[in-house]
């Protein structure tokens, strides 16, 4: 692996890490010389074949089956993760859920689901990384740029969830700062992966509302949450960080 090594010796637990922008962090954190643990669903195949790519690039990384929406199995993951590798220094939290619907087709399942998964999860896994984390450790929280602009109807929930994480952001900023503990939210904007294709008919007007006219890659995304692990970024703690392409200006 040909990397900086800024995170040579540190131990990093990505939730929710399979694919998009969660499997280029755990690559990008790997590259960057840390041992990745990260979690997934029901992705197997894809889990598998990150850590097999890893391994076989020189680096080190598990995959934990935890279900983000299950409160024992994070702090399962989390623990699991400290008993395999050793400690904990970096925790990133990307697990997400995605409801864009109107007002009228939502349902309290969807309100809990979204909830659950994009907020819930990453105080769960902080708070029990907390436990666990040695001084000086890093907390991000991968959140998204609806959290500051709404262009289009029906992202009332996800927007809601994703803002809840600024405030969130804040309180354990605050909660861990004693410890030289940084916590921080990156709130990336459109990002083209598999679940998001830049390339079909849809993505158009999207495109044109960002200031640079494009979306943004997965690979963007994971080298800001590697400078933000790294050890150049220690005075950041308690910010949202928009990496949108200028789509909230």
């Amino acid at each position: 692996m040909t990397s900086s090594k800024e995170l040579q010796n540190k131990v990093a637990f990505v939730q929710g890490g399979s694919r998009g922008i969660g499997a280029a962090i755990v690559k990008r954190l790997a590259r960057d010389g840390a041992a990745v643990a990260f979690t997934y669903v029901s992705s197997d195949a894809q889990a598998e074949l990150l850590v097999h790519d890893i391994v076989t690039a020189g680096g080190k990384a598990i995959a934990i089956k935890a279900d983000s929406t299950d409160p024992e199995a994070i702090r399962r993951a989390v623990r699991d993760t400290v008993q395999q590798l050793g400690r904990l220094d970096i925790v990133v939290n990307n697990a997400g859920a995605l409801i864009w619907e109107p007002i009228e087709n939502l349902t309290l399942e969807h309100w809990e689901r979204t909830i659950n998964t994009n907020v819930r999860s990453a105080f769960i896994a902080s708070q029990e990384a907390a436990m666990h984390m040695q001084d000086g450790g890093r907390i991000i929280h991968i959140g998204s740029t609806n959290a500051e602009r709404v262009p289009f109807a029906g992202g009332s929930i996800y927007s809601m969830s994703k803002a809840a994480l600024v405030g969130l952001t804040k309180g354990l900023a605050r909660d861990l700062g004693a410890r030289a503990i940084t916590v921080n939210n990156i709130q990336p904007g459109p990002v083209d992966t598999d679940m998001n294709p830049a390339d079909i008919d849809a993505a158009a007007p999207v495109k044109a509302i960002g200031a640079l006219g494009r979306y943004g890659t997965p690979d963007e995304i994971a080298a800001f949450v590697a400078f933000i692990a790294g050890p150049q970024a220690g005075y950041i703690t308690g910010a949202s960080l928009m990496i949108d392409g200028g789509f909230s200006i």
